[in-house]
C-alpha cells in the first residue's frame, strides 16, 4: 500500500485523532492517526497540583497564556509549513481567546479568518452517528440490529450490528484503502462517488477480524450508517441531518454538501495527495467520496457550538438532543490500540478530551470539549500534509493543550498500521 493511500485511510481520525475520512481524503482523516508519534512542541506550562480539582483542569486564559498560545501556534505552522489555522477556546468561567493565523489563499495573500467555512473531514461521523442515536431514541432501530436487516450484501452482515460499526469494531475493510479507489480519486478529483460505489470497493476485500475482536478505524463503518439512516427515516442524510440536529442546534453555517460547491468565504485548501504526489490545490474537489464519513463543511462558531452537544447530548437551550440513556452509551470509549485514547460510539476520548478530528484533502480540524472544566477547542487548518509523519492539526492540539490543559494533552500518538 501506497503511502498515499494509508493517509486516505487515516482520513481523520481524531481524535484520532483516530479519523480523515479520518481518512485523509474522504472523510478527512478524522481521526486518521499519524503514521509516527507527534512532535513535542509548544511551551510546557508550570505543572499543577498532582489531583487538581475540576476548576485546575484548564488554565484561566490570561493575556500571558494567550501570548504562550499564539507563540506555540506559530511555531508549530512554522515548522510543518501550515499556509493558515484559525483557533478559538471558549470556558465559562476561565475566558475564551480565538486568533486566525496566515493566509487563506497563498496566491492572492488573503489572510485566514475565524468566519471562513472549512471542509471539516471526519468530524461529519459525528452527525452521522448523532442521527442513528436519535432513531435510537424513537425506538425505530437498536444499536445491536444487525447490519444485514437493512443493507444487502455486507460480508458478515448478519453477525456486524450498528453498534460495532459506530464503534469501528465491525472488522470490514476500508475502502479508502483500495488501491483501486485512490486511483480513482486522484485521476479525477471531482468526480462524483455512490455510497454503493464506495462500499463495493470495501466489499471486494476480505474481513479484516470477526466483529467486536479489534478496533479499526474504517470509513466503510459510515456510509453503512448513512445508508440505514436514510432507509429508516426515509429522508436524504443531509435532509435528516439538517432537519433533526442543525436546526434543533442552531447551526445555519454548517452544511452536508450534494456535490463540490463551497459557500464563501472559504479558505483555499492544500494537499499532497495527489496522483504525483505534488502538492496541489483542492478546494474544488468532490467530497462525495467521503460522504456519510466525512463530506461535511462548517465554520468556527458553529463547531464551537457542537463540541459541547456531542459530549453530553444537550443543545444549548437546555433541551434534549440524545436522551441520557443512549447519550451514556455513547460515551463508553473502550480502549483501542492507540496509548491513551478510547473511541465510543463516533466519538474519541484523549486524555479526557471528547470529540474528533477531520481531515480532507487540503483541510484538517479538531472539535474537542473538555467536561471536567466545559472547555472547549476548535482548530481549523487549510492543508493535510504531514509533518514528519504527524497530522498538523494533532500537533496543534498537542500544543495548545499542553498550556492551557496539562492535566489534559490532546496527544494522539500513532495508530499501528499492521493491517
Amino acid at each position: 500500500m501506497t503511502r498515499s493511500c494509508r493517509r486516505l485511510r487515516r482520513g481523520a481520525v481524531i481524535i484520532a485523532a483516530v479519523a480523515a475520512l479520518v481518512v485523509p481524503l474522504g472523510g478527512g482523516t478524522a481521526l486518521g492517526a499519524p503514521d509516527s508519534a507527534p512532535a513535542v512542541v509548544g511551551q510546557p506550562s508550570p505543572s499543577p497540583s498532582p489531583s487538581p480539582s475540576p476548576s485546575d483542569d484548564f488554565r484561566r486564559l490570561t493575556p500571558e497564556v494567550k501570548r504562550q498560545v499564539d507563540r506555540a501556534v506559530e511555531r508549530v505552522m512554522r515548522e510543518a509549513n501550515v499556509p493558515g489555522a484559525t483557533v478559538g477556546l471558549w470556558t465559562p468561567d476561565k475566558g475564551s481567546h480565538v486568533r486566525s493565523f496566515g493566509v487563506a489563499d497563498k496566491e492572492t495573500g488573503r489572510r485566514m479568518s475565524p468566519d471562513l467555512y472549512m471542509r471539516i473531514g471526519s468530524e461529519t461521523k459525528t452527525f452521522t452517528v448523532t442521527a442513528l442515536l436519535k432513531l435510537v431514541d424513537e425506538g425505530t432501530i437498536s444499536l445491536d440490529d444487525m447490519i444485514g436487516e437493512y443493507v444487502a450484501d455486507v460480508p458478515n452482515g448478519d453477525r456486524i450490528t450498528l453498534r460495532q460499526l459506530a464503534g469501528m469494531r465491525s472488522g470490514l475493510f476500508n475502502y479508502s484503502e483500495d488501491q483501486d479507489f485512490f486511483k480513482a480519486l486522484t485521476s479525477d478529483p471531482e468526480r462524483s462517488f455512490t455510497p454503493q460505489q464506495l462500499l463495493d470497493y470495501a466489499f471486494r476485500h476480505p474481513v479484516l477480524f470477526q466483529p467486536g475482536e479489534e478496533f479499526s478505524y474504517c470509513n466503510t463503518n459510515l456510509i453503512l450508517l448513512g445508508l440505514v439512516v436514510e432507509r429508516v427515516s426515509g429522508r436524504p442524510l443531509q435532509d435528516y441531518i439538517r432537519e433533526n440536529i442543525l436546526e434543533p442546534a442552531g447551526m445555519d453555517r454548517t452544511i452536508f454538501p450534494t456535490d463540490a460547491a463551497f459557500p464563501r468565504p472559504h479558505a483555499q485548501g492544500y494537499t499532497n495527495q495527489t496522483a504525483d504526489g505534488k502538492v496541489a490545490n483542492s478546494t474544488d474537489w468532490n467530497p462525495s467520496w467521503g460522504w456519510a464519513a466525512g463530506a461535511m463543511i462548517s465554520t468556527l462558531e458553529d463547531l464551537r457550538t457542537w463540541a459541547p452537544i456531542v459530549a453530553t447530548g444537550v443543545l444549548p437551550d437546555g433541551d434534549t438532543l440524545i436522551s441520557p440513556v443512549t447519550q451514556k452509551q455513547r460515551l463508553d470509549t473502550p480502549p483501542t490500540a492507540i496509548p491513551g485514547a478510547g473511541y465510543g460510539l463516533g466519538i474519541f476520548d484523549v486524555q479526557g478530551w471528547l470529540g474528533h478530528n477531520g481531515s480532507l484533502p487540503g483541510y484538517q480540524s479538531l472539535t474537542i470539549y473538555l467536561p471536567s472544566a466545559r472547555a472547549t477547542m476548535v482548530v481549523l487548518l487549510n492543508t493535510d500534509i504531514d509533518h514528519d509523519g504527524t497530522e498538523p492539526s494533532t500537533l496543534l492540539g498537542e500544543a495548545i493543550t499542553k498550556i492551557v490543559s496539562p492535566e489534559h494533552v490532546f496527544n494522539l500518538p500513532a495508530q499501528p498500521t499492521g493491517r
